[in-house]
C-alpha cells in the first residue's frame, strides 16, 4: 500500500555537475559560465561538462554522483536520463532550454535559465517514473510516451529540418487521425484484455505531453507508479477541428472518442506498425509479428523540484518487479 512521506531536501553543498548542450535552442542566450556562477551562489562546487555528442555524455556521466543539472531540450534531458536511470545517489535537475520542454513543464519548471537555477534553493528530491518497452525490435526506455497509430506515423514522416512547430505538428496529427485506417488490435491492460478494435491513436504516456507539446494525457503524473493509456477507436473518431480545439483547451481526454485508462503493464499486438519511443521512431516492418510490452518503472529516476512546486508529501509508489 502506498504511504506518505516528506520528500528529502536537496543539500546545497558539495559537487554539482552541469551538463550543457551547446546545440539546444536558447543556448546562445545563456552561456554556461553564467549557470556555473549561479550554481556557486547556491553553495555548490560546479563541474561543467559540455556535451556535443553521445560519447561526450557517456564520459561526463560515467562516475557522476550527487546533483546533475542538465541544460537543454527534451532530447538532451532524455539522453542524460538514460545514463542516470536506476542509479542511487544521483538526482536530475532540469534547466529547460529547448523548444517543447515537456519534461520541465511536467515538473512545473519554466522560465529563464538563471531564474530556474536560482529556484532550486531548498528543492525537494522526488521519484520520477519511466516506461520500459520490450518489443520485437529490442528494449527501450522512455520518459514521456511510447505508442503507435496516428502520432507515430506522423513522427515517422515529420521533417525536423523544416523546424519544430507545435502548430504544424497538431495539424499533421489531426490529419492523420482523420485519414488513418488501422487494423483491429486487442490491447491488454494489467492482464485484462480490452475488446478488439482498430485504434487511430494508441499512446502509453508517463507525462502529460509528448512531441512538440501535444498534451494528450491531461491527468498523467510521473510520480504515481502508473502509465496513462490514451486510445481513440478509429470508428468513433471526432472531426479534425474537435481534436485541434481539445489540444488548444488542454482537455483532450474529455473528447467522446478518447478513452483514458491507467495501468502498470500494457501489451499491444505487433503487426509491423510504426512505434515511437519519446521522439525516436521504430519504423514499420512489413510482415512483423509479435507483442510489445510496456511497463512502468516506478521511481526509476530521482529529480529535483523547486520548493514552490513540490508537494509537502509525495506518494511512494508500490514497487513493480521486472
Amino acid at each position: 500500500m502506498s504511504a506518505l512521506m516528506s520528500p528529502p531536501v536537496l543539500p546545497l553543498e558539495g559537487v554539482a555537475t552541469l551538463i550543457f548542450n551547446t546545440n539546444a535552442g536558447g543556448s546562445d542566450a545563456c552561456p554556461p559560465d553564467l549557470l556555473v556562477e549561479e550554481l556557486h551562489k547556491l553553495g555548490f562546487r560546479p563541474v561543467y561538462r559540455a556535451t556535443d555528442s553521445e560519447d561526450d555524455l557517456v564520459q561526463a556521466l560515467a562516475d557522476v554522483q550527487g546533483p546533475v543539472f542538465v541544460a537543454g531540450g527534451d532530447g538532451t534531458i532524455r539522453a542524460a536520463a538514460m545514463h542516470l536511470v536506476g542509479r542511487e545517489g544521483v538526482a536530475l535537475g532540469v534547466i529547460p532550454m529547448g523548444t517543447a520542454n515537456n519534461i520541465g513543464r511536467m515538473l512545473g519548471i519554466q522560465g529563464k535559465p538563471l531564474e530556474v537555477v536560482a529556484s532550486y534553493r531548498g528543492a525537494h528530491i522526488l521519484p520520477f517514473d519511466m516506461g520500459r518497452v520490450t518489443a520485437p525490435w529490442g528494449e527501450d526506455l522512455f520518459l514521456e510516451a511510447c505508442g503507435c497509430g496516428a502520432f507515430a506515423d506522423v513522427l515517422a514522416e515529420y521533417d525536423p529540418e523544416a523546424g519544430k512547430s507545435p502548430v504544424r505538428a497538431v495539424q499533421a496529427l489531426s490529419t492523420a487521425l482523420r485519414d488513418l485506417e488501422p487494423a483491429a488490435a486487442a490491447v491488454t491492460l494489467d492482464g485484462e484484455a480490452l475488446p478488439e478494435v482498430p485504434y487511430a491513436l494508441l499512446e502509453v504516456m508517463n507525462t502529460k505531453a509528448t512531441g512538440p507539446r501535444l498534451r494528450m494525457a491531461t491527468s498523467a503524473d510521473p510520480h504515481d507508479g502508473r502509465l496513462d493509456v490514451i486510445r481513440i477507436d478509429a470508428h468513433e473518431r471526432d472531426g479534425v477541428m474537435a481534436y485541434l480545439a481539445a489540444l488548444a483547451r488542454d482537455d483532450f481526454e474529455e473528447l467522446p472518442s478518447v478513452q483514458a485508462s491507467q495501468a502498470r503493464v500494457v501489451e499491444i499486438p505487433y503487426r509491423g506498425q510504426a512505434f515511437h519511443v519519446d521522439g525516436e521512431v521504430r519504423p514499420a516492418e512489413q510482415g512483423g509479428l509479435g507483442n510489445v510490452k510496456i511497463e512502468v518503472w516506478p521511481g526509476a529516476l530521482q529529480v529535483m523540484v523547486p520548493p514552490a512546486l513540490s508537494p509537502s508529501a509525495a506518494p511512494v509508489a508500490d514497487d513493480v518487479s521486472a
